[in-house]
């Protein structure tokens, strides 16, 4: 299966499309409350979609802040997920952030999704939390050892 990674600005005919899939997976399927699914980064995040059988089929969203890129709202739509969707979309936006010079990542992870996370360098720390209804962890790909947040 060919998968095409690109970067949309917000609100375009592609990020639209990202946002009704996250609202399929998160709102429709995982039971997050809608109000809770968007916010002001959606504004500012530079925004990532896989497209596979010419649509819309993950996406993602790579927050930039003074200590760390934030990466997020990773969303598969269900009959694509086990083919390393997610997985090129996180290599896709690591890669874009490294291009600019930056190397530290941060995320909140689904507790059921740390081990793909692990995979790509990511470590969980801190107390679980819950986020939308769900289990979900810190993690980071910096400061490892120490388990401290360092901003």
């Amino acid at each position: 299966m060919s998968v095409t990674i690109l970067i949309t600005p917000p609100f375009s005919t592609l990020c639209n499309a990202a946002f009704a899939l996250r609202r399929e997976v998160f709102v429709w399927e995982q039971k997050v409350p809608e109000e809770d699914e968007h916010d002001a980064d959606d504004m500012t995040a530079t925004h990532f979609v896989a497209i596979a059988e010419g649509e819309v089929v993950g996406t993602l969203r790579l927050i930039d802040k003074p200590e760390h890129h934030k990466i997020g709202r990773v969303a598969v739509r269900q009959a694509f997920r086990g083919r390393g969707i997610a997985k090129r979309l996180m290599l896709a936006a690591m890669d874009h952030a490294r291009a600019g010079g930056r190397d530290r990542f941060y995320l909140t992870a689904q507790s059921d999704k740390l081990a793909m996370y692990e995979k790509l360098g990511f470590a969980a720390f801190g107390p679980e939390f819950m986020d939308g209804g769900m289990p979900h962890r810190a993690m980071r790909t910096y400061d490892r050892d120490t388990a401290v947040l360092t901003s």
